[in-house]
C-alpha cells in the first residue's frame, strides 16, 4: 500500500447487478491502522437483504456505485433512506483499466479503492421530491412523442390512399382535417361534399380541398377502419396527456415563483418551465455555475486536443429531457425579434441550425441558472439590435483611439462605470 492521504476513511463500493450486487468495504486494518483492509460480499437487491445492517457493523458511512442503467435506484435510494451518504459515479471516471479482470467483486473493489482516495466525482441525483415530478413530466413527453408518431402514421395512411390533405391544411389534425377525416370514415367521398367542412381561415383554400380529396375513391373500407384506429389512439393519448398535466400543475404548485422566473425568457413556454424545473430542481447551488449545468445537460461542445492537433469540438451527451426543452426553446427563441432570437439566427447562418441549437441552448442554461439563484428577477431582454449597437459602439471607440493616436497621444480606455444594460444586464448570461 501507499502513504498517499485518503480522501475517506470507511468506504463501501458497490457493483450493481439487476437482480444483485457485490459490496467491498475498505476500512483502516484492526493490527496497522496504517494499512488497509477490505472484505467482498454479495447481495440481492431486494429489501429484505441486510446490506445496511452490514455497513453498520463496520461503521462505514459512505457508499460509491456506479451508474448502471436504472438498476442503482432501488439500492441507492434504500440506502439513502437508512441515512447513509450515497454517491453515484460516473461509468466515465470508473472506467476498467486494460489487464484488469472484469468481473463483479473487482469491479466494487476497484470502486471503493477510487472513491476512497477522492478519485470520484458525485453525479446529481434528483430529491426524492422531484423524483416524482420528472417521472410525470418524462412521460408526458414520452406520450406526445407517441401522439407524434401515430399523427405521422395517419398521414401516410392517406398519402397511401392518393389523398393530399396535408398539403393543404398547415395542421392535419385541426378542426377541418379531423372533420374530413371523420367523414371518409363514415363514407362519404364526394370531395365538393368534403372540403365544404373546411372552417375559419381553411375556407379560402376550398378549391385546393376539392383537388386534394378527389383520390378519395381508393380510401378503402379497410383504410377506413385502420384510420379509426389511429385517431381513437390519437384522441386516448391526448386525454392522457391532459390529465398528466393536470398532475404536474399541483405538483408543481408550490414552485409557481420558479416557473414564472423560467417563463419569462424568449422561447420558453408553461410545459418548458415545467419539464427544466423537473429535471433541473430549483436549488442551482448544486450546479456551481451556469456553465456546469450547461455541461450536465450537454449543451457544451467537448475539447478534443492531441498535441497540436485540435479534435471536432461535438457536443457531449448529457440529459436528454432537457436537452430537448433547450432544443425547442432555441428554435421558438429564433423566431422572436429579441437578443437570443438574434443571436440565435446569426449562428444559424454561420454555424447551421444543429450548432446553433446547441450553442443558444448553452447560453439559455446559462440565464436559466441565473434567474433561479436569484429569487425575484426576470429576464429582460437586450433587444434584436444588441448586436448593432455594440459593433457601432466598438467602431466608434476603435475611431477616436486611431485619431488620438495619430495626433502623438498614447490611449489608455478604462471604463468608469459598471456595465450598462447594452453589455450586460441583469439576467444575461455568457
Amino acid at each position: 500500500m501507499t502513504d498517499e492521504p485518503l480522501y475517506r476513511d470507511r468506504v463501501c463500493g458497490i457493483d450493481i447487478g439487476k437482480a444483485g450486487l457485490v459490496a467491498t468495504i475498505r476500512v483502516p486494518s484492526d493490527r496497522d491502522p496504517a494499512r488497509r483492509m477490505q472484505e467482498t460480499r454479495s447481495f440481492g437487491t431486494t429489501k429484505k437483504e441486510v446490506l445496511a445492517d452490514w455497513l453498520r457493523c463496520w461503521q462505514v458511512p459512505a457508499v460509491v456505485m456506479e451508474a448502471t442503467g436504472d438498476y442503482w435506484k432501488g439500492p441507492f435510494y434504500r440506502l439513502e433512506a437508512e441515512g447513509f451518504e450515497c454517491v453515484l459515479a460516473d461509468a466515465k471516471q470508473v472506467k476498467n483499466l486494460p489487464g484488469r479482470p472484469k468481473r463483479d467483486p473487482a469491479d466494487s473493489r476497484w470502486l471503493a479503492a477510487c472513491f476512497e482516495r477522492g478519485a470520484i466525482t458525485s453525479c446529481f441525483v434528483a430529491t426524492p421530491e422531484f423524483r416524482i415530478i420528472r417521472l410525470h413530466t418524462r412521460y408526458r413527453r414520452d406520450l406526445t412523442e407517441e401522439r407524434t408518431r401515430e399523427k405521422q402514421r395517419a398521414e401516410k395512411l392517406l398519402e397511401s390512399a392518393a389523398i393530399k390533405i396535408s398539403s393543404v391544411l398547415t395542421d392535419l389534425h385541426g378542426v377541418t382535417g379531423r372533420d374530413i377525416m371523420d367523414r371518409l370514415i363514415a363514407g362519404e367521398r364526394n370531395p365538393k361534399v368534403l372540403a365544404q367542412l373546411a372552417r375559419a381561415a381553411a375556407r379560402r383554400k376550398i378549391s385546393q380541398l376539392e383537388e386534394a380529396v378527389e383520390g378519395a375513391e381508393f380510401f378503402t373500407p379497410e383504410h377506413a377502419a385502420l384510420l379509426a384506429k389511429v385517431l381513437q389512439r390519437i384522441d386516448r393519448l391526448s386525454a392522457d396527456i391532459d390529465d398528466l398535466s393536470a398532475v404536474i400543475e399541483q405538483l408543481l404548485a408550490p414552485y409557481e415563483e420558479q416557473l414564472q422566473q423560467a417563463e419569462s425568457m424568449p422561447g420558453w413556454g408553461r410545459r418548458a418551465a415545467q419539464d427544466a424545473i423537473a429535471e433541473t430542481g430549483v436549488d442551482m447551488s448544486r450546479f456551481r455555475t451556469g456553465a456546469h449545468l450547461s455541461s450536465w445537460a450537454g449543451r457544451a461542445p467537448q475539447d478534443h486536443q492531441s498535441g497540436k492537433r485540435k479534435g471536432r469540438a461535438k457536443a457531449k451527451k448529457g440529459n436528454r429531457y432537457l436537452g430537448a426543452v433547450t432544443g425547442e426553446t432555441a428554435v421558438a427563441a429564433g423566431r422572436t425579434q429579441t437578443r437570443e432570437g438574434a443571436r440565435h439566427r446569426r449562428l444559424a447562418r454561420r454555424r447551421g441550425t444543429a450548432k446553433a441549437c446547441v450553442a443558444t441552448g448553452n447560453t439559455r442554461l446559462k440565464v436559466y441558472h441565473k434567474l433561479l439563484s436569484n429569487p425575484g428577477m426576470r429576464y429582460q431582454d437586450l433587444g434584436p439590435d444588441y448586436y448593432e449597437r455594440q459593433r457601432d459602439v466598438r467602431r466608434q471607440v476603435a475611431h477616436h483611439v486611431g485619431k488620438l493616436g495619430s495626433l502623438g497621444f498614447e490611449v489608455t480606455l478604462c471604463r468608469i462605470s459598471e456595465a450598462g444594460p447594452d453589455e450586460t444586464g441583469p439576467a444575461q448570461a455568457t
